[in-house]
């Protein structure tokens, strides 16, 4: 027989409750001993919790409950499992209770070395993110069952600047987490259009009795980068912007949410990238003046003069907050 089949024939004969010496194994299958150590070891590393018992009446046996579990995962997957779950519960994931309960079974289904081994590769691996807001994690709990059972939903949003929240019905297509923050893409049927809105600005959802069709092929990741990302739209125009400077601060603004999305060319002290022409003012001098003079822009014009209008700006706001000669003297 092959090994997996003897893996095979080891773990039915397991399976059934008994507890086997390796020798009772390979007399039972007709194999050498060594075999059954090393099928032993195939099993184990593939997740199955085999359990060896020394003495006069020991032997080999599978947990009690192992008939129960569903899967086998081995040491990796059991690795990355753990850690997709850290990941998932420091970023707000609206499951997260339900995420608890299957790495309970997980580890339910593990011997005490596996469990041990499991909790150090959770020690081992950290989150840097601020706690979920309850409210939010239910506001996505309900928008995702909507979604999924193709349900319209009432949504009470409150925009950044506004005082007073506005009520609509609305369409989740989708949820997407994108720079910390949760978003909901759908159709707004107050807007008669698509539309994204950030969750933590969500004051209400309540399910409806309406149903909608969501588009075929429809992307809600897709939608949101274009939304929010200047230059973006198919019919804006882009304009070239070239920056030159230390590699350091390239290789950091290359990560930057806005210029890695519109990156046209990268050589050794110079990056080239395709910004829309409609918007690249509004954002792009904020987001280059924490890098100070580590870069250089070499084009266009009209941004240089931008940074040295937005400078100045900078420059008259602090002036003002300076302190008299007279206070500093005192």
């Amino acid at each position: 027989m092959s090994k997996a089949d003897n893996m095979l024939s080891i773990l039915w004969l397991l399976r059934s409750g008994r507890r086997m010496t390796a020798q009772q194994l390979a007399d039972e299958l007709e194999i050498h001993i060594r075999t059954v150590y090393r099928c032993i070891d195939s099993l184990c590393a593939s997740g199955v919790p085999i359990i060896a018992e020394a003495g006069h009446h020991g032997g080999y046996r599978i947990m009690d409950h192992f008939s129960k579990a569903p899967l086998l995962f081995n040491q990796d997957e059991q690795k990355a499992l753990m850690h997709a779950s850290i990941f998932a519960r420091e970023t707000g994931y609206p499951f997260t209770e339900d995420l608890n309960r299957a790495m309970k079974k997980l580890k339910q289904y593990t011997t005490q070395d596996q469990q041990e081994r499991m909790d150090q590769h959770a020690e081992g691996l950290a989150v840097i993110h601020h706690p979920p807001d309850s409210k939010q994690i239910i506001f996505l709990q309900t928008l995702e069952e909507a979604l999924s059972q193709k349900v319209s939903v009432d949504l009470t949003y409150r925009k950044e600047r506004d005082t007073e929240s506005v009520t609509r019905r609305f369409d989740p297509y989708g949820i997407v987490y994108w720079k910390g923050s949760w978003y909901t893409v759908g159709f707004c049927h107050l807007r008669k259009a698509l539309r994204s809105f950030r969750a933590d600005r969500i004051v209400a959802v309540n399910r409806t009795d309406e149903v909608f069709e969501r588009p075929a092929d429809f992307s809600a990741k897709e939608y949101l980068l274009s939304s929010l990302l200047p230059g973006s739209k198919a019919d804006e125009s882009l304009v070239t912007v070239r920056i030159q400077g230390h590699e350091h601060a390239l290789d950091e603004l290359c990560k930057h949410w806005l210029f890695g999305h519109t990156l046209a060319q990268r050589m050794a002290g110079e990056a080239v990238f395709e910004l829309g022409a409609d918007s690249f003012l509004s954002y792009v001098p904020y987001f280059l003046l924490p890098y100070g003079r580590a870069i250089r822009i070499v084009e266009p014009t009209v941004l240089i003069r931008k940074m040295v209008e937005v400078s100045l700006e900078m420059a008259a706001h602090y002036q003002q907050l300076l302190p008299s000669p007279a206070a500093d003297v005192e």
